[in-house]
């Protein structure tokens, strides 16, 4: 079964000088600050779109390995990933680097290695992001 997720943002003024909040309507876990100082230079408290997509990229990303490694009989006791997405002003996310550090008992980290390079490839967010260079860097534990 299919299913939608929702967002709004509610943006005033002209982009340099102007803020927004974002919503995250369907789950209605927060609100979040975003403007352009925020993405464009440094956050200060507020957010931007290139982290909010390296959130959603990192969650997916670990949902996928999770469930590859899971399906090959070695569940993970732990994973943590994180995304770097870099925006650069004028050219736009000019590349995402998604590091994982994994905890899984009965594998090599070939095995590792290979299980993430599948995630990578297979998770969602990765493919709705296949316009944009994404490296990766496994690291079993």
């Amino acid at each position: 079964m299919a299913t939608t997720r929702t967002a709004t943002t509610e943006w005033k003024g002209a982009l340099m000088n102007g803020s927004g909040t974002v919503s995250l309507n369907t789950s209605g876990v927060g609100m979040f600050e975003v403007s352009w100082a925020s993405r464009s230079q440094e956050a200060n408290g507020k957010t931007s779109p290139e982290e909010l997509i390296a959130a959603a990229h990192s969650s997916c990303f670990s949902m996928a390995l999770s469930h590859a490694l899971a399906g090959a009989g070695t569940p993970p006791e732990s994973l943590e990933t994180s995304a770097d997405v870099t925006f650069q002003p004028g050219e736009g996310i000019t590349g995402i680097v998604l590091t994982v550090k994994g905890q899984v008992p009965g594998i090599s980290a070939e095995q590792f290695q290979e299980a993430a390079e599948t995630a990578k490839a297979n998770c969602p967010v990765s493919k709705a992001l296949a316009g944009t260079t994404i490296t990766l860097e496994a690291e079993l534990l």
